[in-house]
C-alpha cells in the first residue's frame, strides 16, 4: 500500500476536513480528524466497476459516560480519570478504505477487527492472482479498522487506541497480583520485559517470586531474591538500571527452563474501552450524517469480522452487550468469527488481550456457545453469548467459520459441546456454523504440487497446505446476501457427537492410520482448564479482577476432535478440491521440534504427511495409504478428481465460478503424476 499523501490535496481542502471533524456527532465519538488521505490509493489501480479508492486514516476521539448502563459492565470505568463533563475519554487511530466514487459503493461497511494492532482483512480471502484488497474492493465494499488494544504502543502503520489508567479515588495506584511466564528466550538473554503496561509497583525483589522449571510437570526451582532484579542489565551488569518494566537474572537466562514471576503490578489500564470504542467508531461511520463522517449516508449494512484473536473480540463485543450502541440501534447486521476458539481476555483488571490460550490464560470461562446450554460441569446457569443481544434485539447474523487446528490448540470442542462435552449445543436461528477439515490455523497455501513444504517455525512436520481462503471468499458473499437480502445461506456444515464424529484426540479413537516413521497425534492437544482465578473474577463475562495468579487448576475438562477415514484425513465439514483430491494427509496439530515444548502441539500449525508417488515407494516404507498412482492412475486422473471436487463445492455454494476456474487450471498445470 502506497503511503504517500496526494498531492491534490490543496491546503484549503485540508482545512475543511480538520474543521467539519470538530463538528459534534450523534455518536459517543466527539471529533474525528482525517490526518492523511491517499488519493487514489493502491497506485491507482481501478477495481472492476467500482474504480478507484482512496484511504484516509486519521484519530477518532470519544468519551464514554461510566454511569450509562451501556458502559458499566467495562472493569475499572469508575475509577477512570473524568473531564469537565464527567466522561472518560479515549483516542483511536482508524483507517477507513472506500472508493473515490461513493455513489458506486456497494452499501456495505466491513470493519475488519485488527488482530494485535494489525489490519487483518488481507489474508483470509487472498489467493494466488488476487489479493484480499481486490476482493472486496471490485466489490464495492468500505472496510473500516481502528485500534482496540490498549496496551499495545504507538507504532506506524499500526491501528492503537490510548484508554486511561485506573486510579483509586484519593489518586494512588490500584496494584494487583500479576504473572509473567518467559521460554524459549534467545541464549544469553539476560534481560526480559514485563507484559506491557504491568509495570511492578515495587522494586523489591523479596516482595515477589521468581522460579524456573525443565518442563510443566517439573520441579518448580525457586531463585534466590538476591538474584534477579527489577531492572535493565542489557548495558549495565547485574543489578543493571532500576526499571519496573523489565526483569533481568544474574548470569542469565536459560532457554532450557521455564521462567515464571509472580509479582505485584500497578496502574491498570482500562481496557475494555476498547470495546465500547470499537461500537461508538463503528456506530459514528455507520450512522452520523454531518459533514464530518466522509461516509455519511452512504452505509445500510455493516459487518464485523475478525480472525483469530480478533476473532475473539467478535464473540466478546456481542456477549458483553457492546453491539447495541449507546442511542439502542444495532451495531453490526451480520458478523464473522474465524478461526477463534475462546473469548477475549480483555475487560480484565491486569488482562493480557494479547495471549494466545497458553497455561494459565483465560478465556475459557464464560459460554462459548451461541445456543442456550447449562453448564452443569463447571455449576453455572443456563447461558448464551446471545443473551444480552437478545434481550435489546441487537443480535447480528453470525458465521462462525474454524478448521482442525482449532480443535487441537485452541480448545474449540467446547464451543460445540459444552465443557462437559455431552451433547450437541443446537444453533440459534441467526448462526451458521462451517468447518474446514485438515487445515492449519488459517488454512494453508493451496495448489496443487507433489513437492512436499518446508516445516513451520519451530515444528517437526511439513507445513500443511491446505487452503480455506476460497471457501472464506464464497461465504462471506453468503454473509452478506444473507445481512443485505435475508437471503438463506448454506446449511451449517460441521462435526457432531450424535452422528459419532467427534472422539477422544487419540489415535485409537479417531481411526488414525500407523505410518512408519511419523508421529501419532496422541498428547498432542492443548488441554482445557477449569480455573479458580479468585472471588473478584466474573467467569460468566470474562471481567473483573484475577486476585489468584498463578490460577488454581481445579481439574482437565474433555476435549474432542473430529474422526479421520484410514488416510488420517478428516471427513466431515467444506473439504477444499485439495482435500476432496488428497496428496497426503492434512492434519490439525504438529509437533515442536527444539525449544522448551520439544515433543508437545507445535502452536496451532497444521501438518502434512505426503502420500508416497508410486506402489513400490508404499510399499517399500509400509505406507498403510494407497500411493498417487494407485489412487488417480495419471495426471488425467488427478485432474478429473479435483474438477469434480470443484463442481460439487459449486452446487453447494461453497465456492465461486472465478475461483472454481482457476482451481481447475492450477490441477491441470500442476506437476502431480506426469
Amino acid at each position: 500500500m502506497k503511503k504517500t499523501t496526494s498531492p491534490a490535496i490543496s491546503f484549503l481542502v485540508l482545512f475543511f476536513l480538520l474543521f467539519v471533524s470538530a463538528q459534534p456527532t450523534e455518536a459517543r465519538v466527539t471529533r474525528i480528524v482525517i490526518e492523511q488521505k491517499q488519493s487514489p490509493a493502491f497506485e491507482g489501480r481501478v477495481f472492476g466497476n467500482i474504480g478507484q479508492y482512496e484511504i484516509l486514516t486519521g484519530k477518532a476521539f470519544g468519551e464514554l459516560d461510566p454511569k450509562d448502563p451501556h458502559n458499566t459492565i467495562i472493569t475499572d470505568i469508575q475509577f477512570a480519570p473524568r473531564n469537565s463533563r464527567g466522561m472518560v475519554e479515549y483516542v483511536a487511530t482508524f483507517t477507513l478504505v472506500k472508493p473515490m466514487d461513493l455513489a458506486k459503493a456497494n452499501g456495505v461497511m466491513l470493519y475488519a477487527v485488527p488482530n494485535r494492532s494489525n489490519r487483518i482483512s488481507i489474508p483470509a480471502f487472498s489467493v494466488v492472482g488476487e489479493s484480499g484488497d481486490e476482493f472486496f474492493l471490485k466489490r464495492g465494499y468500505i472496510v473500516l479498522h481502528s485500534g482496540w488494544q490498549g496496551d499495545i504502543p504507538p507504532r506506524s502503520g499500526a491501528e492503537t487506541i490510548t484508554v486511561p489508567i485506573a486510579k483509586n479515588p484519593d489518586g494512588s495506584s490500584i496494584i494487583g497480583t500479576a504473572l509473567a511466564r518467559f521460554s524459549n528466550m534467545p541464549a544469553g538473554t539476560n534481560t526480559l520485559l514485563l507484559p506491557v503496561a504491568h509495570e511492578a509497583a515495587s522494586l523489591d525483589t523479596t516482595k515477589a517470586t521468581l522460579t524456573k522449571r525443565v518442563s510443566e510437570e517439573g520441579a518448580v526451582i525457586p531463585i534466590a531474591s538476591s538474584d534477579w532484579a527489577f531492572g535493565d542489565c542489557g548495558k549495565t551488569p547485574f543489578p543493571g538500571t532500576p526499571d519496573g518494566n523489565k526483569v533481568c537474572l544474574k548470569g542469565g537466562f536459560d532457554p532450557a527452563y521455564l521462567y515464571e514471576l509472580r509479582y505485584t503490578a500497578k496502574d491498570p489500564l482500562v481496557l475494555g474501552i476498547g470495546f465500547a470504542a470499537t461500537r461508538d467508531i463503528n456506530a459514528f461511520f455507520r450512522r452520523d450524517s454531518t459533514a464530518a463522517n466522509p461516509i455519511a449516508g452512504k452505509i445500510t449494512h455493516a459487518i464485523g469480522q475478525g480472525i483469530s484473536q480478533s476473532g475473539n473480540f467478535i464473540k466478546t463485543f456481542i456477549h458483553l452487550g457492546f453491539n447495541q450502541d449507546e442511542q439502542n440501534r444495532i451495531v453490526w447486521d451480520g458478523a464473522n468469527d474465524h478461526i477463534a476458539g475462546r473469548q477475549l481476555a480483555m475487560n480484565i483488571r491486569f488482562a493480557t488481550p494479547g495471549g494466545a490460550a497458553n497455561l494459565y490464560e483465560a478465556g475459557s470461562e464464560p459460554p462459548l456457545w451461541w445456543g442456550d446450554y447449562e453448564d452443569t460441569t463447571r455449576g453455572k446457569k443456563t447461558a448464551s453469548m446471545l443473551d444480552r443481544c437478545r434481550a435489546t434485539k441487537t443480535c447480528p447474523k453470525i458465521f462462525e467459520t474454524f478448521g482442525s487446528a482449532e480443535f487441537w490448540g485452541l480448545r474449540m470442542s467446547p464451543n460445540l459441546l459444552g465443557p462437559g462435552a455431552k451433547v450437541d449445543i443446537p444453533l440459534p436461528a441467526n448462526v451458521r456454523r462451517y468447518y474446514f477439515p485438515g487445515t492449519t490455523h488459517g488454512g494453508g497455501r493451496g495448489g496443487f504440487s507433489t513437492e512436499t513444504p518446508g516445516a513451520p517455525n519451530a515444528c517437526e512436520l511439513p507445513n500443511n497446505p491446505n487452503p480455506q481462503a476460497e471457501t472464506m471468499r464464497a461465504l462471506i458473499i453468503s454473509l452478506t446476501g444473507w445481512v443485505t437480502k435475508d437471503a438463506a445461506p448454506p446449511p451449517s456444515v460441521y462435526p457432531r457427537l450424535d452422528q459419532a464424529q467427534l472422539v477422544r484426540p487419540d489415535h485409537n479413537a479417531m481411526g488414525f492410520p500407523l505410518i512408519p516413521g511419523w508421529p501419532l497425534p496422541d498428547n498432542l492437544f492443548n488441554p482445557l482448564l477449569d480455573y479458580d482465578y479468585g472471588p473478584e473474577f466474573k467467569y460468566s463475562d470474562l471481567s473483573g479482577v484475577m486476585t489468584i495468579q498463578p490460577p488454581i487448576i481445579k481439574r482437565v475438562l474433555p476435549i474432542l476432535v473430529p474422526k479421520v477415514d484410514a488416510d488420517g484425513n478428516e471427513t466431515i465439514g467444506i473439504a477444499s478440491p485439495l482435500h476432496q483430491a488428497p496428496l497426503g494427509t492434512y492434519l490439525g496439530w504438529n509437533v515442536t521440534r527444539t525449544g522448551f515444548y520439544k515433543g508437545r502441539v507445535c502452536g496451532f500449525a497444521g501438518g502434512y504427511i505426503p502420500f508416497a508417488k508410486t506402489k513400490a515407494e508404499r510399499l517399500s516404507s509400509g505406507d498403510p495409504r494407497p500411493s498417487l498412482e494407485e489412487r488417480y492412475r495419471d495426471h488425467a486422473g488427478y485432474v478429473a478428481a479435483v474438477k469434480a471436487a470443484v463442481d460439487r463445492l459449486l452446487r453447494q455454494r461453497f465456492l465461486l465460478s472465478e475461483d472454481a476456474d482457476r482451481i481447475s487450471r492450477q490441477a491441470e498445470e500442476s506437476n502431480v503424476l506426469r
